[in-house]
């Protein structure tokens, strides 16, 4: 069956190196390799993996433009571009109907991004977002580079997603790393999709069983969250899941094809 990753980081090669340097000082966790796009492949076929989602994060305002530009200039037919947005930049509107032509999605990393993500000041882009039907991807839970604030927490992803009923919400990490409890009392059965990445093997068995019987199948994709994880480490751990082949494909890609219109 085919295999896409929902949540993959890479750089341009002239900063990976530093990226992947300041990225390992902020989680005091070891990259698996240098983020880049050769690598990824690497990776990807390694797994059996056919396209991934690469997920671009605008830590300032001033640096939407300069990312979306490059993530523009790599799209190959392996690439599926979410472009970085930032709740303060000033040109919203015109840059998401120039994300609208060039990627399928946006990322947003509130804990890099300073602010949280029930904020009405970030209103008006989900606004424009859910009026151009595009995908927003959302760190969730607890990030170790700022474990002392939860600015993307499951309750507040909830009055997102009440607020903004159209809005095509990701929760990545199953709707909150580290906050698996919260994300299955809050968002499971929820207007939501999640992402498997960096979560779904590290749950107990019976609080993953609880999520697929409360939110069901069609709503999760599978993510590996490269650099941080192993892509093939993630794609044998579904593959093992005591759940049927259809449900599998469903996680695999199915789910995410369905929604991106892949």
């Amino acid at each position: 069956m085919e295999i896409i990753d929902s949540h993959t980081h890479i750089y341009p090669q002239k900063i990976a190196q530093k990226a992947k340097e300041e990225l390992q000082r902020a989680f005091s966790k070891t990259m698996i390799d240098l983020p880049v796009k050769d690598n990824l492949f690497k990776y990807m076929d390694e797994a059996g993996i056919s396209r991934s989602v690469i997920a671009c994060v605008a830590s300032r305002p001033q640096q939407v433009v300069s990312i979306n530009d490059w993530l523009f200039s790599i799209k190959d037919y392996r690439i599926i571009p979410f472009a970085s947005m930032h709740p303060y930049f000033a040109d919203y509107k015109e840059e998401l109907k120039r994300i609208k032509d060039n990627a399928r999605g946006i990322k947003i990393q509130s804990e890099f991004q300073l602010f949280y993500v029930d904020d009405e000041q970030a209103f008006p882009m989900y606004e424009e977002l859910q009026k151009l039907q595009i995908p927003v991807l959302f760190h969730c839970g607890i990030e170790l580079s700022s474990p002392g604030e939860v600015r993307s927490s499951p309750d507040r992803i909830l009055k997102v997603i009440t607020k903004f009923p159209e809005l095509k919400v990701i929760g990545a990490h199953m709707g909150g790393y580290l906050l698996w409890e919260e994300s299955l009392e809050k968002l499971a059965g929820k207007n939501i999709y999640f992402d498997t990445s960096d979560s779904i093997s590290r749950m107990k068995t019976e609080l993953m069983e609880k999520f697929f019987e409360k939110h069901g199948y069609d709503k999760i994709f599978y993510g590996s969250d490269f650099p941080l994880e192993v892509p093939k480490k993630e794609t044998d751990f579904i593959k093992n899941l005591n759940i049927s082949e259809e449900n599998k494909e469903k996680i695999f890609s199915l789910n995410i094809k369905k929604l991106l219109d892949l």
